[in-house]
């Protein structure tokens, strides 16, 4: 049973914006929902976990990168709905970091990783939001330089 469909309850999720010479880590989705769209690292928090151990997780089996957290950064809520109600409801927290080391690498969850510069993410195909979050992580990551 696929308890991400047509859920009870929201599902709490991490995701983490790593920048590493100004440029940013997307990784391009290799299943549903939404493939084939560039999006941030991460996935489902673990009973458990918190929600920075959970970004910093699924950033390093996602795509083999670790960073260092330097902030939270935003939340994002991706609700789809159907005519049979409510199809999929994610919170999903935001934070930046910066890279400390390791190459990205696709994987099952990524078939595509690229560094790719702010300005740059308008010509991608993206998940609802992408480019503002990311502007936004970016904003916070310079001010607290």
């Amino acid at each position: 049973m696929n308890d991400r469909l047509y859920p009870p309850r929201p599902v709490l999720a991490a995701s983490v914006a790593v920048f590493r010479d100004g440029r940013v880590l997307l990784a391009r989705r290799a299943n549903a929902p939404l493939k084939g769209l560039y999006s941030l690292p991460g996935g489902m928090v673990e009973i458990g976990e918190t929600m920075r151990e959970a970004a910093l997780r699924e950033l390093m089996e996602e795509v083999g990168v670790v960073a260092r957290i330097a902030c939270f950064n935003d939340h994002v809520e991706a609700i789809t709905r159907s005519e049979g109600g409510v199809q999929s409801h994610y919170v999903i927290a935001s934070f930046a970091a910066r890279w400390v080391s390791g190459e990205p690498r696709t994987s099952a969850e990524a078939d595509e990783v690229a560094w790719v510069g702010v300005d740059e993410i308008a010509n991608l195909p993206t998940t609802p939001g992408l480019h503002q979050i990311v502007a936004s992580a970016a904003a916070l990551l310079d001010a607290s330089k």
